[in-house]
């Protein structure tokens, strides 16, 4: 009965959002809006009801981005080459290829598994122990797994094998299981690639391109005080039901039933290493990230040196997220190209914003939550705001990068309800927690966003970008 309600209920979302977004369409399109011109005018009035649509969740987001991409084109807001040239001449969605290539080899080889396994078995002997262990293998395995999803779901799988060897209950594994998807929004930060679909698009937002070193140089510090901050609230607001014994016995079994260490194995690991080496000397041989990933993706399926990947290991890319990315890239190129960022610069975003760094993360924070409460997506407040706000303090000598980072960082981390965050969402399936445990943990994270920009912006002091 109650999935008969849910069911009824997403679908009257999704009409009332469909008709909802040709509704704002059509009133931005008729309204004598001062400062716009055509183009404008129609890039203005698709984006926004592109967001509604994808707020509202009238069709997966691929669908409604290809929508806005097509529209663009046939209005002719925008040239097939303006909205296409930037996403795809670029390397962000090469990397994204190469990172889903490479974390369904590590996946599918076992290795992240043995990796979690060994740590687990090590390290962890109490329920805070189990949540430390989450974070410090999120952390670790964003270094080797370019993609937060097949990540999540890897811990995920270890992590149920300790609780059902522990005897523990439902409710407490639901518990561990936000956990884990929650470790994933800051960790996944501290990487270029530890998230593939978020932070290349974060610096591409920008305008600015950055080496791997430089990404973690500016981004580390701010992130994993962002993961403590939610690791000790889980901790706070999440005790189990009863007490807690891992049965390591147990856990070396399940271990054992891996066995040796296949070649596939050894070699997957050996091309991480090759990955994360050329990650690291980028800045060095000044080649882009993006390059360097798909280069290693495709050895690892040529024959005698790889034998990992197999055309069947193409169906791990999914053709849905790249399409919702070039979407979401094209909301912000294309507003520079028509005007409609610097119209909502001047028009949406306060006129007076203060010249203190600080001040001005707050203010930002503040806009930028107000703004994904309302609009659910993610790349969807990316895309409206960091091209906006970028214009606007344009002549206060803060790096656009750090705007964009900003934005992005306290956007990813704010959720109230599941759809507020799709790494949450995706993982309320396998990983057994409520939204009410959802809103238990975003709620009290909230205040704590605020910090967190302080701490982003005192660090982007620190790195020379404000």
């Amino acid at each position: 009965m109650s999935t008969e309600f849910t069911k009824k209920e997403l679908l009257n979302k999704r009409v009332l959002g469909f008709f909802g977004g040709i509704i704002v369409f059509l009133l931005i399109y008729l309204a004598p809006i001062s400062g716009l011109g055509y183009t404008g005018k129609m890039d203005l009035a698709l984006s926004l009801m592109t967001v509604v649509w994808w707020a509202t969740q009238v069709a997966q987001p691929a669908y409604v981005g290809g929508f806005f991409l097509m529209m663009l084109i046939i209005t002719k807001t925008a040239t097939p080459a303006q909205v296409f040239s930037k996403p795809w001449t670029g390397s962000t969605m090469w990397l994204v290829m190469g990172a889903y290539l490479i974390a369904g080899a590590v996946n599918e080889s076992g290795v992240g598994q043995r990796i979690a396994y060994a740590f687990i078995i090590r390290f962890v002997r109490s329920w805070n122990g189990l949540i430390v262990g989450i974070f410090v293998l999120t952390f670790i395995l964003a270094l080797l797994i370019p993609h937060p999803w097949p990540r999540a779901f890897m811990i995920l799988a270890v992590v149920l094998a300790v609780g059902r060897a522990a005897d523990m209950d439902k409710d407490d594994l639901g518990k561990l299981g936000l956990a884990i998807f929650a470790a994933s929004c800051p960790l996944s930060g501290v990487f270029l690639t530890g998230d593939t679909s978020l932070n290349p698009l974060a610096v591409a937002d920008s305008g600015i391109s950055v080496s791997f070193v430089r990404y973690f140089e500016v981004m580390s510090v701010p992130k994993i005080v962002a993961a403590l901050i939610t690791m000790f609230l889980i901790m706070f607001l999440f005790k189990p039901n009863k007490p807690i014994k891992i049965d390591v016995a147990q856990l070396k079994v399940e271990q054992q039933k891996l066995g040796q260490m296949s070649g596939k194995e050894k070699r997957t690991i050996f091309w991480i290493v090759v990955a994360i080496i050329l990650w690291l000397t980028s800045s060095i041989t000044g080649i882009d990230v993006g390059w360097l990933t798909l280069t290693v993706a495709v050895l690892m399926s040529m024959p005698v040196i790889g034998g990992i990947l197999t055309p069947a290991s193409w169906s791990g890319v999914q053709i849905n997220v790249l399409v919702f990315l070039t979407s979401a890239m094209a909301i912000g190129n294309v507003g520079a190209i028509t005007g409609m960022n610097k119209w909502l610069a001047t028009t949406v975003i306060p006129g007076n914003l203060p010249h203190n760094i600080y001040l001005l993360s707050l203010e930002i924070t503040l806009f930028a939550m107000i703004i994904h409460m309302f609009m659910g997506s993610v790349i969807a407040v990316m895309g409206i705001t960091i091209p906006a706000f970028v214009t606007a303090t344009a002549h206060m000598g803060i790096s656009p990068l750090a705007i964009s980072l900003l934005v992005f960082s306290v956007t990813n981390l704010h959720y109230i309800l599941p759809f507020h965050n799709l790494a949450v969402l995706v993982g309320m399936d396998g990983g057994g927690y409520t939204a009410k445990q959802v809103s238990k943990l975003g709620i009290a994270l909230t205040p704590f966003i605020f910090l967190i920009a302080i701490v982003l912006m005192f660090w982007f002091h620190i790195c020379g970008l404000a």
